[in-house]
């Protein structure tokens, strides 16, 4: 049961914690060290295929000291679970997702909606200044939904799978895509190795989280948006999750939106309800029901094994 034992405990963790202040997070070290490797192997003027190769290159360098440090550690069992249990927790962030969802529900409640966008610019990489209300609860219960598969489903996957090597693998993998999958003129290629590594390392458990969105919520809804909105999203992984989700919900989701100062014609997708103040609410909610479903799973297959 010790796998078992160490989820909970990390999951425990981050609920009476929270996110780890930006000062004390071991991934704004890992993005400042992903910074460093950037500014000496990132050339734009380089071709194509060397910037490829570069940026490959830059990858395994900045994956190499985190992950080999796992390996390095004394094979003592106590510490082994405590070191466990810390990494496991600094790789979810389902407390810290709510925490900001609920202070963009509160400014909405409140009928601040100048705070309100400058809190859904926090989680969210489109424009924010211009937002209405209604682009306010859209923007945060999608945010909710993907940034639920992201940052909570996924690394507890591969952690599940290969233990903290798997979750840091996955979570480190993550930034640097977020830092570098752009299809920018900057990171168009590359970025091209980080974001392709995050689509493979994503793939399976964006699909989990998407069947436990649908099991958890309006199942038929969920299932067919997922079968035939899926493909209209750009992202391979976040398509699935935020398609079942939206469905799971009964809420209509993304329509157009503006990021680096052009309109982008997003298809809409999910349900038919319009999203109103207390849906945001229900969005974190469901992915906390996931992720106690999660729990229960890997705590039976833990016993039984």
């Amino acid at each position: 049961m010790t796998l078992s034992v160490t989820i909970l405990l990390a999951v425990a963790i981050d609920f009476w914690l929270g996110e780890p202040r930006n000062a004390y997070h071991p991934l704004v070290a890992f993005g400042k060290w992903a910074k460093i490797v950037e500014e000496r192997l990132l050339n734009i003027g380089q071709s194509p295929i060397f910037q490829q190769f570069s940026g490959c290159l830059a990858v395994l360098i900045v994956l190499a000291p985190g992950i080999l440090c796992v390996f390095a550690l004394p094979d003592w069992p106590a510490l082994q679970i405590a070191t466990d249990v810390l990494i496991l927790y600094f790789c979810i962030a389902a407390r810290s997702l709510q925490q900001h969802a609920q202070g963009i529900h509160q400014a909405l409640l409140s009928r601040d909606l100048p705070l309100a966008r400058q809190q859904v610019g926090k989680i969210v990489s489109r424009e924010t200044g211009n937002m209405t209300e209604s682009d306010v609860r859209r923007a945060a219960i999608e945010s909710v939904l993907e940034n639920g598969a992201d940052a909570v489903f996924a690394p507890l996957f591969w952690f599940v799978l290969l233990g903290p090597f798997g979750a840091l693998l996955y979570r480190f993998s993550n930034t640097l895509d977020a830092m570098w999958g752009y299809k920018s003129q900057r990171y168009l290629h590359f970025g091209w190795a980080a974001a392709r590594l995050d689509d493979v390392l994503n793939w399976l458990p964006a699909r989990l989280t998407a069947l436990s969105y649908a099991l958890l919520g309006n199942r038929a809804q969920a299932v067919s948006a997922w079968r035939t909105q899926a493909r209209l999203l750009d992202s391979p992984n976040a398509g699935p999750v935020m398609t079942a989700g939206g469905g799971a919900l009964g809420l209509q989701l993304g329509g157009p939106a503006r990021y680096h100062g052009q309109l982008k014609q997003k298809p809409w997708f999910g349900g038919e309800q319009i999203p109103e103040n207390h849906d945001i609410a229900r969005a974190w909610m469901l992915m906390y029901r996931t992720l106690i479903l999660w729990m229960i799973v890997i705590g039976l297959g833990d016993a039984l094994a």
